[in-house]
């Protein structure tokens, strides 16, 4: 049988035009006679019928409830509104409903009123809810139930941007840490479910009424506010802008719970996922449905402006607008004075104003009161801050092993060879430990025990960490006022720095005119030379171009070892090398390596060749109770793994050099810029008084302390602490940078007035 035979036999309505429209689970059809118009709907899942009848009483109990323009269904000949009809030669289940006439919400420009009347609407359709319950929508489990939201998570797979994939996965995570706990807590009843722009139908600048109850379930009540304030948001040219007019309109009808308000912002990011994930998952099954996608990039834009707003500043705001009590804020004096009472204070506090931090995400920082934070500075988190291939990698394997390397475990090995395979072949063995510092102190023995000699060289404001060797070998710590001094065994070479060093030509022949000035001094008794390939502390200053070469042929001539130190500098920050010492063309005997390793996490290694570990291997045993440990292993693989699948290393030279430029830019108009250096997403912004060389501490203190009042984050370092360094998260964008830049630019701007 065909439609038209259909609605003659049934519905007597013979002479109707049929238009098929767009639909997403089942077929749709405008019927059209001179009098009236209706929507014929068929499905080929016959399984729905109790579904399709549940809706239709859903429908009835609507209009007895007096809630305006809702589809109303029509009763089949027998009496029934869904029938099993073969159609077209395939049994289909079939309804007819009334035509709701009226402009989509999707066409309009939102405006107060309009948004107002949304509010209104919903909370009286959810009123007339109340009384009104179905088996069958109690017993219904779908995918676009936020109740049900983690079913969507075997589509992630189908995003083809590794990058937007991280963000969806980050999402999931939050979810199950921070609402699926509270859930239970929540009012329960029937919802429409998909109040999207293209279900809300509006007449003269107020919603009329909303159509396609086929999401309908038995869910969170609040779940229908998260669903049309997602449409709200991002219909909107900031996402809060509406939310205002939205939330209290439908309150002062259908009163919220403080509980429901709380779970707001991870409810819309969660409705965000969903769709983005079935849009996804029906591209790659019926990539001719464009219907599924129509949304898709507006949901993305709004899901990465709803990662930057973070839940504190919208639970805050939504609190606000509604007349909850906003949460007792955390002050940072307190917070402050409390940890002095229990630590030392020498350890160090960033910026003239404290930040009490709460949480973080990929290049996100967020305070205790909800302010977001652009993360320019944080290197350790290298893959991004909560990364959550990270954070699942550490959580599984925390449920099953956390031993020491006395026992035999896959991760470690398969680590091993994962990490090594990024080096040149003579580096082939790796020791595990907790740290980049433990790292360093290892390396100096490995090189003593090596060489059977005491003494090393090391680089001018070079830092290589806090344990007593790491203190010794660091000019930036035993050169410092308050330091020690420098010790017996330890000789300090010049740093080959082409700004405001002896030797400026940076083509090679600086760098060639400071390595015989350091080798003319090299100790017979040496064991070992030690560098960053671009000194932090010195204030980000990369070693002269030709520098180490000659350097290292030296060394060996000594019958001492290299040993580079790419705590910061490696795993592809630079952009065009995976490590620091490939952009000097040489190969060193040690590599020390720790911070971004682990994203946070401490893990720390010592990379050498066959000859020096065995050398090693003559004395007593080595053993680092955590260094290996099988959870930093599986850390550290996925650490790897991201880098390769996001392309990050790609992205610290695309980016990076971007940075410069923008900088270069900026430069021109501010003599207070006096040198420009680094590499990748590592770099250093020399501060000077204008047309001299002179560091400018007080101005960079200024800068710093003026980006972090609008919440960027950088910090100052270098002999005078005059130097701005940006090291961020490798997941960096373009977008960041403008940030960075505009707000940079204005403050000295308003610095020169």
């Amino acid at each position: 049988m065909t439609i038209e035979g259909v609605l003659t036999k049934e519905f007597c309505l013979s002479g109707s035009t049929i238009k098929l429209l767009n639909g997403y689970a089942n077929a749709n059809y405008l019927i059209s006679t001179k009098q009236h118009k209706y929507i014929f709907k068929s499905y080929t899942d016959l399984k729905l019928q109790e579904s399709v009848e549940a809706e239709s009483k859903m429908l009835l109990h609507l209009k007895s409830k007096g809630v305006d323009e809702v589809p109303e269904p029509i009763p089949f000949s027998d009496g029934s509104f869904s029938k099993k009809i073969e159609l077209d030669g395939r049994e289909q289940l079939c309804r007819l409903l009334t035509f709701v006439d009226g402009g989509f919400l999707g066409e309009a420009t939102l405006n107060s009123e309009l948004v107002k009347s949304l509010g209104n609407y919903i909370a009286q359709l959810n009123n007339a809810l109340l009384d009104f319950d179905h088996v069958a929508y109690r017993a219904k489990k779908s995918n676009w139930d936020l109740q049900y939201v983690q079913l969507n998570k075997p589509y992630v797979q189908h995003i083809s941007s590794s990058r937007k994939r991280k963000l969806v996965s980050y999402f999931f995570q939050q979810y199950e840490s921070s609402l699926r706990p509270i859930l239970q807590e929540l009012r329960m009843g029937c919802i429409h479910g998909d109040f999207n722009e293209w279900n809300i139908l509006l007449n003269d600048n107020k919603v009329k009424g909303v159509i396609d109850f086929g999401d309908a379930s038995y869910t969170h009540i609040v779940n229908e506010l998260a669903i049309a304030a997602t449409y709200v948001c991002y219909l909107s040219r900031n996402p809060l802008d509406f939310t205002e007019d939205l939330l209290q309109s439908y309150h002062e009808i259908f009163p919220l719970e403080e509980k429901e308000v709380t779970v707001l912002y991870w409810l819309i990011a969660m409705r965000l996922c969903t769709s983005i994930c079935n849009s996804s998952h029906s591209r790659v099954n019926d990539p001719e449905n464009s219907y599924a996608s129509v949304s898709e990039e507006k949901a993305w834009s709004l899901l990465e402006k709803w990662l930057r707003l973070g839940p504190k500043k919208v639970e805050c705001h939504f609190r606000k607008v509604l007349g909850f009590s906003e949460n007792s804020e955390i002050k940072p004096a307190d917070v402050l004075d409390h940890r002095n009472e229990h630590l030392s204070r020498i350890l160090s506090v960033s910026y003239q104003k404290p930040i009490v931090m709460e949480r973080a995400a990929f290049q996100y920082m967020f305070d205790s009161k909800g302010n977001s934070f652009l993360d320019a500075y944080n290197n350790i988190p290298h893959v991004g801050h909560q990364h959550p291939k990270v954070v699942e990698a550490a959580k599984k394997q925390m449920t099953l092993l956390n031993t020491n390397t006395r026992y035999l475990y896959p991760e470690l090995s398969l680590y091993a060879e994962k990490l090594l395979s990024k080096f040149p072949k003579p580096l082939n063995k790796v020791f595990f430990v907790n740290s980049g510092s433990a790292a360093s102190d290892l390396a100096i023995r490995l090189a003593k025990a090596y060489t059977g000699k005491p003494d090393v060289l090391v680089m001018e404001h070079g830092y290589h960490g806090n344990t007593q060797i790491g203190i010794d070998i660091s000019d930036y710590k035993f050169s410092n006022p308050k330091g020690h001094g420098q010790a017996i065994n330890i000789f300090k070479t010049t740093i080959p720095d082409t700004y405001r060093g002896q030797y400026n030509q940076n083509d090679g022949t600086a760098g060639s005119a400071y390595a015989q000035e350091a080798i003319k001094n090299l100790p017979e008794t040496l064991a070992a030379f030690i560098s960053e390939p671009i000194v932090g502390c010195g204030g980000q200053v990369p070693l002269a171009k030709g520098y180490l070469e000659p350097m290292y042929h030296a060394i060996h001539e000594h019958g001492g070892v290299c040993i580079s130190d790419e705590v910061q500098t490696g795993f592809g920050r630079l952009g065009n090398v995976f490590w620091g010492f490939e952009q000097q063309e040489v190969v060193p005997d040690i590599v020390i390596l720790g911070k971004p390793m682990g994203n946070g996490h401490p893990i720390g290694a010592v990379v050498t060749t066959d000859e020096i570990a065995a050398s090693f291997e003559k004395g007593v045993e080595f053993f680092s109770s955590f260094g290996g440990n099988p959870v930093s292993c599986v850390i550290g693989m996925a650490v790897l793994d991201i880098i390769e699948q996001e392309e990050l290393q790609k992205n610290a030279l695309q980016v990076g050099n971007y940075y410069q430029k923008c900088l270069y830019e900026l430069q021109k108009p501010f003599q207070q810029i006096g040198d420009l250096r680094g590499s990748g997403l590592f770099l250093g912004i020399d501060i000077v008084k204008p047309g001299t060389k002179t560091p400018d501490t007080e101005l960079a203190s200024h800068l710093k302390n003026g980006l972090r009042e609008q919440h960027i984050l950088v910090s100052t370092d270098g002999p005078a602490d005059n130097v701005i360094k940006s090291k961020p998260p490798l997941c960096f964008t373009k977008e960041n940078v403008d940030e960075v830049i505009s707000t940079l630019k204005n403050i000295l701007i308003t610095s020169n007035s």
